[in-house]
Formats: C-alpha cells, sequence, structure tokens
C-alpha cells in the first residue's frame, strides 16, 4: 500500500485535489487499491481553500509518515510564505518519505525549507521568475510541465498536476496503467514532463468566433501552404478585412501566427514521436527538416534535435 498525504495550508488552491481522481482510477485499473490517501495540516481540523471550501484534515506530527507528500499551492505564494512550523514538519518529512512533490507553486513552500537547493524545479510559468529571483540556488526551468530530480518532484501551474500524478502512477505501476487513466479521465493525450506549458492558441487569444475558427482551421490544416486567401476564403471574409480584423485581435499578422501554431505543432511531434525531422517537417506545413530547423531556432533559441534529445533524457 503506497500512502499519500496531502499536505494543505489555508488559502490552497482546490486544483489540487483533483489529482486524487488520478489515483483514484489507478486503483481502479489495477484492480487492488494501490494508493491511499489522506489530507493533512500543521495544526489539524478544517482548512480552507482560496475559493473558502473547507476541508477536513488531520495533524501532521512528528511521527506521521507517507511515501509521498504532496503540498497543495496558494493563489500568491509571495503574500501567503509558508509557515515555519510547515516548513520545519516538511524538512523532516521528506526524510523519510520516497518522494515529495509540489503542484503549482506549493514548490514555494518546498523552496522555502530548503528542500530544492541545487536541484532543477518548476512552478506557475506566472511566479517562475519570482522563485527564481527568490532562490537563486535553484534551477529553474519556467518552460516546463513537471519536472523530476531524484526524489523531488515540481508541477507547472493548475492542471499539470494531473500530469504530474499521472506520472507517478507510471513509475509507480508502470505505463498500460497511466494510459488507461488517461483515457478514463478523458485526457486528450498524456503530456511527459519536458512539455512546454506555453500554448499559442492561448497566446493568441482572439476575441471573435470567426478568427478562432480561422486559427483552429489552420491548426487542422497545417499540411497546406495556408495563405491568407484561404484562411479568409474559410471564415468568409475579404483578405484585406480578415489580415486587419485578425492583426487587432491577436496582435500578430496570420503569417506569424501561423508560423507559431506548426513550431508548437512540430515540438509535440519532436517531444512525443519518432518521426524523422523530414516527416515532421512535411506534416506541419515547412518546406524540408533545414526550413525547420531554421524557424524552430528563431522561436526557441534552441535546434529540434536538442528538444529531442531533452525530451528523451526527461523520459
Amino acid at each position: 500500500m503506497h500512502r499519500i498525504g496531502y499536505l494543505l495550508s489555508d488559502g490552497f488552491q482546490i486544483m489540487a485535489l483533483a489529482t486524487q481522481a488520478v489515483f483514484e482510477y489507478a486503483n481502479e485499473t489495477a484492480g487492488s487499491p494501490f494508493y491511499t490517501m489522506e489530507h493533512y495540516s500543521v495544526e489539524g481540523g478544517e482548512v480552507r481553500s482560496s475559493i473558502g471550501l473547507a476541508v477536513g484534515t488531520r495533524a501532521a506530527g512528528p511521527r506521521t509518515q507517507a511515501d509521498t507528500w504532496i503540498v497543495a499551492g496558494v493563489s500568491d505564494p509571495v503574500a501567503m510564505p509558508a509557515r515555519p512550523d510547515v516548513l520545519a514538519f516538511l524538512r523532516k518529512a521528506a526524510g523519510r518519505a520516497r518522494r515529495v512533490a509540489a503542484i503549482c507553486t506549493g514548490g514555494f513552500v518546498l523552496a522555502q525549507a530548503g528542500l530544492l537547493d541545487g536541484r532543477r524545479a518548476t512552478t506557475h510559468w506566472a511566479f517562475a521568475r519570482e522563485m527564481e529571483a527568490r532562490f537563486p540556488d535553484i534551477h529553474v526551468e519556467a518552460d516546463r510541465i513537471f519536472i523530476i530530480d531524484g526524489s523531488l518532484w515540481t508541477s507547472a501551474g493548475m492542471t499539470a498536476g494531473l500530469d504530474l500524478a499521472l506520472g507517478m502512477v507510471e513509475k509507480d505501476l508502470g505505463a498500460e496503467v497511466a494510459r488507461s487513466v488517461a483515457h478514463k479521465l478523458v485526457m486528450h493525450q498524456r503530456r511527459a514532463g519536458g512539455q512546454s506549458q506555453h500554448s499559442e492558441m492561448l497566446d493568441l487569444a482572439p476575441k471573435s468566433d470567426r478568427i478562432q475558427n480561422a486559427l483552429n482551421y489552420a491548426r487542422q490544416n497545417l499540411t497546406r501552404p495556408l495563405t491568407v486567401e484561404e484562411l479568409a476564403a474559410a471564415v468568409h471574409l475579404s483578405a484585406r478585412q480578415f489580415s486587419r480584423v485578425f492583426t487587432m485581435e491577436t496582435g500578430q499578422s496570420p503569417a506569424k501566427a501561423v508560423e507559431g501554431l506548426r513550431l508548437e505543432a512540430a515540438r509535440l511531434m519532436i517531444e512525443q514521436s519518432r518521426h524523422s525531422l523530414d516527416v515532421i517537417a512535411k506534416e506541419t506545413g515547412f518546406r524540408d527538416r533545414r526550413h525547420l530547423r531554421e524557424a524552430f531556432v528563431r522561436g526557441f533559441g534552441v535546434p529540434p534535435q536538442a528538444v529531442r534529445r531533452e525530451a528523451r533524457s526527461g523520459a
């Protein structure tokens, strides 16, 4: 039996508890209760989340043990630093546990406890620079879904905690169980930790349905040249009107946005597949692997081979 203890403090983000569904379905898939879960706080009793929902907890004392500790984040780790008794408990618990994990800004709690010194870690992208500035001994990698460094696991914000939990299931019970759990949770893909937190579609954030539909059309037809005229026709606008509205809503030209979508798709294929760069270039609309490499270096600062090596190393 693998015991998981969720360490909660007032103001914790309720999304952290969504990861319990991953372990619940892992038990169901495995056919036996491999995981047990319990909520803890240093004082015990009710702890309120950031939206005011009260959750009952057991007191975490000197003899409290768990195989895995998961620390929930708070909405603002700078304004709400961890209490000294929480940090003292974590320092002792880390020495007895198989692993310690932090979801979202929970990484700041591990950092304050000194557990991340000299290690790689990630957190919500909005607080990554703050973590880097406050804790210079930590190798912060802001553009990662989750990171495993020895027995310490850290994840990016919100839904990335589900990916971290699935990573634990894969490590404990194997890839087939993790795939089954992801399928039951209707997760359209199981993201490896090395994937980027960045989403080109979210960054563009168009305001109208027409421009959103044009972007969806582009993403579904990346193998095509995708001229302004084609995108405009797909949403029943003239090319001139489409270019004007697109730039006004997204802050980018259609050509620049399409290149961003191509790069995002190429990066996913590089991280997740074994296809050659020639195949990936063709599937994502680049002329050839040389064109793909030039765009990759321009967009990400590294060649595609470096991203593939890092993804395989992380796996």
